[in-house]
């Protein structure tokens, strides 16, 4: 019987090199995992992974992932509120580049985040993140195995 973990993937903005790990990791070991985009999305005929197509409102995604998502699930994001959400829930969430959102950090994310945010609105910064790179998709399959690995050992 497969294991009760779902991993939830918000895919609007994920690289493609990311959501192709997510469907080795389900393939591999069985995982249900739940693609959530506006848009439908070419996804490989699995029967672990399925997709839900919502509505292009903002944050249509988050609010389908964060109502959906049970404890003990793993939500790849790299939106840092929904990671909140999902975590408030007793969910898990691993970003993009690997880190891993709990309930020790994730309020401390949310915070820079915000301040991040702010310093841009007043232009004391400029730019976003650099591109995803081979460095971070390595840095996110290492976080990923090991946190599917913890979760189902729980």
């Amino acid at each position: 019987m497969p294991p009760n973990l779902t991993i939830w993937l918000d895919a609007d903005a994920a690289p493609r090199a990311l959501k192709d790990v997510c469907y080795q990791v389900a393939e591999r070991r069985s995982l249900r995992v739940i693609v959530v985009a506006n848009q439908h999305l070419r996804l490989p005929p699995l029967p672990e992974i399925s997709q839900v197509k919502v509505g292009s409102g903002f944050d249509a995604a988050d609010d389908h992932i964060a109502d959906n998502c049970a404890p003990g699930d793993l939500v790849v994001t790299a939106d840092v509120p929904l990671a909140s959400r999902v975590v408030a829930k007793g969910s898990l969430a691993i970003d993009h580049r690997g880190r891993v959102l709990d309930e020790e950090n994730v309020q401390n994310n949310l915070a820079m985040r915000d301040l991040s945010h702010e310093l841009r609105e007043e232009g004391l910064v400029t730019g976003g993140p650099p591109p995803f790179s081979k460095a971070d998709r390595q840095r996110f399959i290492n976080a990923l195995d090991r946190t599917v690995t913890a979760l189902l050992k729980d």
